[in-house]
């Protein structure tokens, strides 16, 4: 379980982007992080990362602080996908899913090949294997961008507003292969979309103003989004 408790960030402007955050993401779930811009989704997310420390509160994993743990295990645990995917363009999306695996762990290029295609294959998008960035759609390369991370078998995996690049059907079908992909990782989803975390997710956390709003089933937040009960916090 990834624990964060009563974390405070401030961006070195003297912005409070999070202020006496505690939430917990259980295994076996996926998890939405709501709120709209500038409710301090990104910064948790950075935290959750590494890329950012807390001011004050701590972030463990499985009870450990995630700054006890070593950086290359701490990577191998938790994958992130960010906004805007990362695929590098002068590789295939093969290669892409491959060079992690071979150059970090020291897999073997054949058998890692094959492990590629088999989840490209699953997921559906076999096709694009021998393709590049450029030549696929952003729904492709959403999920190609999330098959790379799974080849390092992450315990966590971060996704960004994974539905930025999506159409409304394609939304749905991505929301749904990500309950279907939740068997074997658990997903943390920072998003806006209040919709897909409807379709998506199992649990929740509501931020507003750097402050947690609400917590509890997806279905709960929901419905208090759509009545209008959770508002801005006054700083």
């Amino acid at each position: 379980m990834i624990k964060v408790e009563n974390v405070q960030y401030a961006y070195h402007t003297g912005t409070e982007a999070l202020r006496d955050v505690s939430v917990a993401f259980p295994r076996g779930t996926i998890s939405a992080v709501l709120g709209e811009s500038g409710s301090g989704k990104t910064t948790l997310l950075m935290l959750l990362g590494q890329f950012l420390r807390p001011d004050a509160g701590r972030i463990t994993l499985d009870n450990r602080d995630i700054y006890e743990i070593p950086e290359p295990e701490y990577r191998r645990a938790l994958g992130i996908v960010f906004q805007n995917l990362y695929l590098f363009p002068h590789m295939t999306v093969l290669e892409n899913m491959t060079l992690a695996p071979v150059k970090v762990l020291g897999a073997d290029k054949v058998g890692t090949e094959d492990d590629a295609r088999a989840m490209l294959d699953r997921l559906g998008i076999g096709e694009i294997a021998d393709s590049y960035p450029s030549q696929i759609s952003g729904g492709q390369g959403q999920r190609a961008a999330i098959a790379r991370g799974l080849m390092l078998q992450p315990e966590y995996m971060l996704l960004d507003e994974p539905t930025s690049a999506l159409d409304a059907n394609t939304t749905d079908e991505f929301a749904a292969w990500l309950r279907e992909l939740s068997d074997q990782t658990n997903f943390i989803i920072v998003t806006h979309d209040v919709l897909f975390a409807d379709k998506a997710a199992h649990q929740g956390v509501y931020l507003s103003d750097g402050q947690v709003l609400d917590t509890g089933t997806i279905d709960t937040i929901i419905q208090h989004v759509r009545s209008g009960r959770l508002v801005e916090v006054d700083g």
